[in-house]
């Protein structure tokens, strides 16, 4: 069957607040950096007041993924909970702006929709606390299979591993891709996440997935071991997995071989948000366009270097007219 869109994603809907912050103040306000931590309602309207003026975009792990895939010219599908809210509105707008589909219904009478905290240090490093809100409270009745089943790849966002109920969401939307012969990519998302459902998850690989992202952290969690012995466990428990390694590359792992990839030459440290999530849009885009392996690690590549080079986890630039200027 011939496929509606090239990606299908189901993730966070969250609405981004970026703010420069030194050491100073993320030691007063006890956040660990690099670290991602979930904050209730109370805590982010506390955070948010002391942070310094901010950027708002909309955020949210497998979104991002989503208008990088847009960027690059591909046809996408997006499926999240916001609240009907101004945040809501502002995230709906956003998304369908970039020419993504998505028509999953807003939640009326809870929580707000989600919002994330990002404080960022000057050595573009980010320090995240998520308020989830909404977000989580997407359900299997939230996953349309028919929609599903046209997307040539269905990519899971780990964050969404947590709440019960969209679990559930991923596996029915599993069923839809694996009955429709689709293929089903999963992003680990962080090291927290694989640290709370370690065993969930090696299930669910195991018996789900065909292509899987983590960075080097988030691999060797999930083993319990060093890089190389992660990478070494990985082999052949999915058919594709793309891990990477900041200013190292990426490494592809499939077929029994290894392939890597070099991080783009283009770098302009300003903001880390996002790259994980812009280097799956690029690697997705490839892979439904039947790209050799190394293809996609280098689209990937020119994605995540370009948003490393402003503030915001989305691209500015048109990804696929740099894609196009590097020969791919």
């Amino acid at each position: 069957m011939t496929a509606r869109y090239d990606v299908a994603a189901i993730g966070n809907a969250i609405v981004d607040v970026l703010a420069s912050a030194d050491e100073a103040f993320l030691v007063a306000e006890g956040l660990s950096k690099g670290s991602m931590q979930l904050i209730d309602e109370a805590r982010a309207h506390e955070l948010y007041g002391r942070m310094a003026s901010g950027v708002e975009a909309s955020g949210g792990s497998a979104a991002n993924t989503i208008a990088g895939v847009a960027s690059l010219g591909g046809r996408a599908l997006f499926v999240g909970k916001v609240a009907t809210d101004t945040l809501g509105e502002v995230f709906t707008h956003d998304i369908r702006a970039i020419g993504a589909s998505f028509d999953t219904d807003p939640l009326t009478g809870g929580p707000a929709t989600a919002r994330c905290l990002i404080n960022v240090t000057p050595d573009g490093e980010r320090t995240m606390c998520t308020y989830l809100g909404a977000a989580v409270r997407l359900t299997p009745a939230d996953v349309k299979p028919d929609a599903v089943a046209e997307a040539a790849i269905l990519y899971l966002e780990g964050y969404l591993f947590d709440p019960e109920d969209a679990r559930a969401a991923f596996a029915k939307a599993a069923a839809a891709a694996r009955a429709a012969d689709r293929t089903i990519a999963l992003s680990l998302s962080d090291a927290f996440v694989v640290e709370r459902h370690r065993a969930g998850l090696l299930d669910f690989i195991d018996a789900e997935v065909d292509v899987l992202f983590a960075n080097e952290v988030e691999i060797s969690a999930l083993f319990e071991t060093d890089f190389d012995a992660a990478l070494a466990a990985l082999r052949g428990r999915v058919k594709i997995a793309a891990v990477t390694r900041g200013a190292q590359g990426s490494v592809i792992l499939a077929n029994g071989a290894s392939v890597e990839v070099a991080a783009d030459p283009a770098v302009r440290l300003v903001d880390t948000t996002g790259a994980g999530d812009q280097y799956a849009a690029g690697f997705l885009v490839g892979l439904a366009a039947g790209r050799p392996l190394e293809a996609c690690g280098r689209l990937g590549s020119i994605a995540a270097a370009e948003v490393i080079g402003h503030f915001g986890p989305r691209p500015q630039t048109r990804l696929k007219d740099l894609a196009a200027a590097r020969g791919l």
